[in-house]
């Protein structure tokens, strides 16, 4: 077992299990973004067919993994686990929106940093061996997060420049330890992870969480670097969830302290997602936001060899409602997954 760590916090996965099959689904403002023509689909209705934006937000989680599994030719029980999350209460976008598939289900909450933690903990039940598959997503939607974390949208409230806006969409990523015939997504490997630690830097502000969260990005990827021993330059590129501008700002300005300049490997998915002309002066945030990026940027390039290693790690802000109206601060965590295109 110990041959599987490295260093403090980081397991090296013997048996790395490769991507099978990714996808992702968007909403209206999502689809006036940079990202638009990478979308597997694009819906201009917040509702996504439905009454509620709860039952919208499951419908966009069961609507991205079927797609995950019709790209890798498979059907629902042909899957041995899902590992999935949003931002709801209880998690009910996951739950509600597989009650339909019958795959064993673990519900995962780590906030924003949850499309990691699915990944990581996926990628260590195939390498184990207990099953060989895991499909493993995240969902998040502007209004249900608007109504749980902030105001109604009744009221049109109006954020600060360092507010970000809450993605709406959902992402789904098939990892496998063993080869399916026929499958063209092979290429892509889950190669290690780092677990990320819950960091506190007393940042009260619910409207700056990319100032809460960069102190544990830098926290895992320093941790990262440390336990395999490798510089920044062993990557290609290195993704953050949903710093959004202002947090990765602060991510490089602690790396410039210790003489790291990763300003040219390091790129933040609230800022790829959103652009400044569409109003987000921040960029985008949610489980859903690094959960589209990777499956509609990040993943597309590694499997067409335009990148060969890159870590990606999803940011959490650790709050909820209840702890900001006590004046709590705000806790953040980010995991780590370290991705490999093999010839």
């Amino acid at each position: 077992m110990n041959s599987k760590r490295i260093g403090r916090r980081t397991v090296a996965l013997q048996t790395p299990p490769s991507v099978l099959s990714f996808a992702n689904i968007g909403g209206r403002m999502e689809g006036q973004g940079p990202l638009a023509k990478y979308f597997d689909e694009l819906c201009d209705d917040s509702f996504f067919g439905e009454k509620t934006w709860e039952k919208a937000e499951a419908t966009m989680q069961r609507r991205v993994l079927r797609r995950a599994l019709e790209q890798a030719g498979l059907k629902p029980g042909d899957v041995d686990y899902v590992l999935a999350g949003d931002l709801l209460n209880q998690c009910i976008g996951s739950s509600f929106g597989l009650r339909e598939l019958g795959i064993p289900f673990f519900g995962l909450y780590g906030a924003c940093s949850t499309m990691t933690e699915g990944l990581l903990l996926g990628g260590v039940l195939t390498d184990g061996g207990y099953r060989p598959n895991a499909l493993c997503a995240a969902s998040s939607h502007f209004s249900t997060a608007e109504r749980q974390y902030r105001f109604p949208l009744e009221m049109g409230t109006t954020t600060p420049p360092s507010a970000q806006r809450t993605a709406t969409g959902a992402g789904a990523v098939l990892v496998s330890g063993e080869s399916v015939p026929g499958s063209p997504l092979q290429h892509v490997r889950l190669k290690s992870a780092t677990i990320g630690r819950v960091i506190d830097m007393g940042i009260t502000d619910g409207s700056n969480m990319g100032a809460a969260m960069a102190p544990a990005a830098y926290d895992s990827i320093c941790r990262h670097l440390l336990d395999t021993g490798r510089a920044p330059e062993a990557y290609d590129a290195i993704y953050t969830g949903d710093l959004g501008r202002f947090g990765r700002q602060m991510l490089l300005e602690l790396f410039e302290r210790e003489g790291l300049d990763l300003s040219k490997k390091h790129f933040d998915c609230g800022e790829i997602l959103f652009s400044p002309e569409q109003g987000y002066q921040c960029g985008g945030s949610g489980c859903g936001c690094s959960a589209i990026v990777l499956a509609c940027h990040v993943l597309p390039r590694l499997e067409a060899g335009s990148l060969r290693r890159v870590l990606f790690l999803s940011t959490g802000a650790l709050l909820s409602p209840l702890t900001c109206n006590q004046g709590e601060s705000i806790p953040g965590i980010a995991h780590v997954i370290e991705l490999e295109r093999e010839a």
